[in-house]
């Protein structure tokens, strides 16, 4: 991921310094491993344990001549221990598989982390929006069309319920990333004791794989970036609200719009909804992770690396991005306006055609037909749709000539805005609970 969307944390995470400090790390608890059981000289952990990790620069310099990272690596490091020979002990029994799973998924777990306290204050963005907005009348729109009255909170809310599940599900995707192996070529253990793998898995806080070939399957990998994906798609859907929501025609809501901030190049006047933009425009990033990394499940037999060269780029990039998207949006939630007035306007801005649905309970209860109701109150509206003449009037003119009777008094009761969202109390208890 560009250096435009990488916020520090998250990027420390997937630095070349950070992944050499985790091989350097896995190689020493392999070589302790190995002292413990006597397989190895116990005065070479130390001298290793004291190496400081090689640089970037050095590691990429011997690549070019090895063309082999981990080898490259370890020769490098070697270069850092003294007594050199100590390093002869580094990587005994081992493939490169074991030190580059291991490795990955402490960085997996690392970056799960991040994640998942971004993901904490978004949700706690999105549940404090929704009871501050739980009496915010708005129209509810399907189709893009004005639909029945609603209120702001209870878009907010399933957006806020909507991340949570997200979140829960990266939670859960930790433990299927949180997976290592250190058992050898073909995953057989045949120069390696299992017992080495269960010590570097107790001291890095990871699982060993229950089956590991030369290589984790991927199914683990492939599931956190799903996971990744739908948060990233969630945080999507905010922002798309808020991009209909900030369109001149509707202007019901806004993103923060900064002093010295700038719209346009050209029109002075422009508030664009460019974090918005940008949510929706990086999501698409993180979507576009998934078939890549699940096409590494498949590999030729124990292993072939395949795998290799996406996830170099995929894993990052997706966590990097998702990183990103979540906390932009919880800055758009954060410093979102939301105007009540304009709202309330365009609640009412079809003289009364919200109301339909209600006409028609109504007419029904009087014991008419439905399909003669629907007819005279479809009429209706649509005699108002064309000449803008409010609905209650037309309405009355065509139960005229149906011969219907109305109640006037029990339709100004039933066609309030309030009626219609009586009933949500029990879903904001629900959203106070959020945590």
């Amino acid at each position: 991921m560009i250096e435009r969307y990488t916020l520090p944390e998250m990027g420390r995470v997937f630095s070349d310094a950070h992944k050499y400090e985790l091989w350097c790390r896995v190689e020493t608890l392999v070589l302790e491993a190995h002292a413990d059981d006597g397989t190895v000289p116990a005065d070479a952990v130390q001298p290793v344990r004291d190496a400081p990790p090689p640089t970037a620069e050095r590691v990429a310099e011997i690549e070019a001549v090895t063309q082999h990272d981990v080898i490259a690596f370890l020769t490098a490091w070697a270069d850092n221990t003294e007594p050199r020979e100590a390093a002869a002990w580094v990587h005994f029994g081992m493939t490169s598989s074991d030190l580059l799973d291991t490795a990955l998924a402490a960085q997996l777990v690392e970056a799960t982390d991040i994640l998942l306290d971004k993901a904490d204050t978004l949700v706690a963005a999105l549940r404090d929006h929704a009871l501050e907005h739980r009496a915010t009348l708005r129209v509810g729109r399907t189709h893009g069309i004005h639909g029945e009255p609603d209120v702001w909170g209870h878009r907010v809310a399933d957006f806020a319920f909507g991340l949570a599940r997200s979140r829960d599900r990266l939670r859960r995707a930790r433990e299927a990333v949180g997976v290592m192996a250190v058992s050898g070529p073909v995953g057989t253990y045949s120069n390696i004791d299992p017992r080495v793998e269960a010590y570097v898995a107790e001291r890095m806080g990871l699982r060993p794989a229950d089956v590991s070939t030369q290589v984790v399957l991927r199914d683990g990998i492939s599931e956190w970036v799903s996971c990744l994906a739908i948060t990233a798609s969630v945080c999507e859907a905010v922002a798309l609200e808020v991009r209909h929501g900030q369109r001149t025609e509707v202007r019901e809501l806004w993103e923060p719009f900064g002093k010295g901030q700038k719209g346009s190049s050209a029109m002075p006047h422009k508030k664009n909804p460019i974090l918005s933009e940008r949510i929706c425009g990086m999501a698409r990033n993180v979507r576009a992770q998934i078939v890549p990394v699940m096409e590494g499940i498949p590999l030729w037999h124990e292993r072939d690396i395949s795998h290799s060269s996406t996830e170099r780029i995929s894993l990052p990039d997706a966590a990097v991005a998702t990183d990103y998207l979540l906390h932009l949006t919880t800055r758009l939630v954060d410093g979102l306006v939301v105007d009540t007035g304009r709202m309330r306007a365009n609640l009412d801005s079809t003289n009364g055609l919200i109301y339909s649905s209600t006409v028609v309970s109504e007419l029904i209860e009087t014991g008419a037909s439905r399909e003669d109701v629907y007819a005279l109150v479809q009429a209706a509206a649509m005699r108002t749709w064309e000449a803008g003449t409010p609905f209650r009037e037309t309405l009355r003119e065509e139960a005229a000539s149906y011969g219907v009777a109305l109640d006037e008094q029990r339709l100004d009761e039933v066609c309030r805005p309030e009626r219609f969202v009586q009933h949500l109390d029990g879903l904001f208890d629900r959203v106070a609970k959020l945590s």
